[in-house]
């Protein structure tokens, strides 16, 4: 876009959809941006559902980079203080609200707790400080969750089947379906570790950086969760705005 062409875009009901995700680990078989790739794909599909609806919507570049400790141990993983990031999620709404937009969407697919946080954290600031709406669909809560399936659900999910499928609809070049084929599922759940306390992949139980089954996804099935994961944004910017 323009700038005349943004500013023509904003409203009190207009939503700016930032993508949220990482540059970490991602097993032997995905990229590291495979939480970009996915936010970005979430954004779009949500994009499409809200102005289909009459709204007005843009989708931001994404932030690609955030708090990523459980891969710190992985080459290629970048991990930003939680601080930082809320700070600039922070300060990019208060440049999208002096613009006129009413309402910041995150798509967000990034579920490292600290980077979970330090979004909830800049929401809350959002709001409270710029009086600006903000939808933030928590994939890792309820109703969400219950949407995304069976792998999602069981918390064996990072670099598993759902994200595979989704990298392999959106940029399936970038898949070394090879290494894919070959790697046995990994049933650890990283939500149950989460709550046990442990702090990186490894103590976790992802010594090659994923959870799940990455050999069983395919293109099909990351079309149809990123219609979901559309759904998913479009149902809470609807929510936010009653």
């Amino acid at each position: 876009m323009t700038w005349e062409e943004a500013r023509d875009a904003a409203g009190a009901r207009a939503a700016a959809i930032l993508p949220v995700g990482a540059v970490e680990a991602h097993g032997p078989h995905l990229p590291l941006e495979t939480d970009v790739i996915i936010a970005e794909a979430m954004a779009r599909a949500g994009a499409a559902r809200l102005r289909a609806r009459g709204m007005s919507a843009v989708v931001l570049p994404p932030l690609a980079y955030t708090a990523a400790g459980f891969a710190r141990g992985f080459a290629g993983t970048v991990s930003l203080r939680p601080e930082t990031v809320t700070a600039v999620v922070r300060d990019i709404a208060a440049s999208l609200a002096s613009h006129g937009f009413g309402l910041l969407a995150l798509a967000n697919a990034h579920l490292d707790p600290a980077h979970l946080a330090s979004l909830h954290e800049a929401a809350a600031a959002v709001r409270r400080d710029l009086a600006m709406r903000v939808a933030f669909p928590d994939l890792t809560t309820k109703p969400w969750a219950l949407r995304l399936g069976d792998e999602f659900r069981s918390g064996a999910c990072h670099a598993g089947r759902f994200e595979t499928s989704i990298v392999l609809a959106e940029r399936p070049e970038l898949v070394r379906e090879a290494a894919m084929a070959a790697l046995p599922d990994n049933p650890a759940s990283l939500s149950r570790a989460i709550r046990d306390g442990k702090r990186t992949f490894e103590e976790a139980g992802g010594a090659r950086a994923y959870f799940g089954s990455p050999s069983r996804a395919t293109a099909g099935e990351g079309r149809a969760t990123i219609e979901t994961l559309g759904a998913i944004l479009d149902e809470a910017v609807g929510a936010e705005l009653g």
